[in-house]
């Protein structure tokens, strides 16, 4: 299938992150467009991006080929959701009802609850805006990070030990491996998290995984 797909993003966001991965997961050829979210006082903020996305955020996934015209999706999870409806096979959720309504509940949590408290642009509020130390910035990170991970934990309990597909990875994977890359870069503890451990650790050899890594990202530093 052609596609025309060009991905604007920075190489360390989480959120941008995610949908490198599903899109290797898919198999989906694509172009990367950096937009680097501390030079020049944060690229996202410049006209000629806000121009394609008004949220003024990264990822903005931008669909060339599609039939009824250019179609520009900003936020992971819709980008997810297109990516899943655009180009079903091969499927990143569950066919099983109550299965995707899980990875969903799940992605959402990691997506919506636990990143946005430890963002770039929330951590230097706390730090530019407000004064906070480093070290308490730190402890503001790891307090929301380990209640959210303790979360996705025990949600994993229903997965029995495999992915979130049985056999391979998805739509979860896709939003839990950039968390948990975060927490590492933060030095949080994640022993108390076997099961994430385990999924990371197979997901990590994975060459749709290795190769959306931030560091091999053609605007890495």
């Amino acid at each position: 299938m052609n596609t025309e797909l060009t991905l604007y993003g920075y190489w360390r966001s989480s959120a941008a992150y995610r949908v490198r991965i599903a899109l290797n997961l898919k198999g989906l050829a694509y172009r990367q467009e950096p937009v680097h979210l501390v030079k020049d006082g944060g690229q996202q903020h410049q006209g000629a991006y806000r121009e394609l996305n008004p949220q003024g955020l990264v990822p903005l996934l931008v669909d060339g080929g599609h039939a009824g015209g250019e179609v520009r999706i900003a936020q992971s999870l819709a980008i997810l959701e297109y990516l899943e409806e655009a180009f079903p096979v091969p499927a990143l959720l569950p066919a099983d009802t109550a299965q995707r309504a899980l990875v969903r509940s799940l992605a959402l949590h990691i997506a919506c609850d636990v990143h946005p408290l430890n963002n770039l642009r929330v951590l230097q509020y706390l730090k530019n805006e407000l004064g906070v130390a480093e070290d308490a910035k730190d402890a503001w990170y790891r307090h929301w990070v380990g209640l959210g991970l303790a979360a996705v934990e025990k949600g994993l309990e229903a997965f029995g030990g495999k992915l979130s597909l049985g056999s391979r990875p998805g739509y979860l994977e896709a939003c839990l491996i950039p968390q948990v890359y975060n927490a590492r870069r933060f030095g949080c503890d994640l022993s108390a998290y076997p099961r994430i451990l385990d999924i990371a650790a197979r997901c990590e050899a994975l060459e749709a995984f290795r190769n959306a890594a931030p560091e091999v990202q053609p605007d890495a530093q």
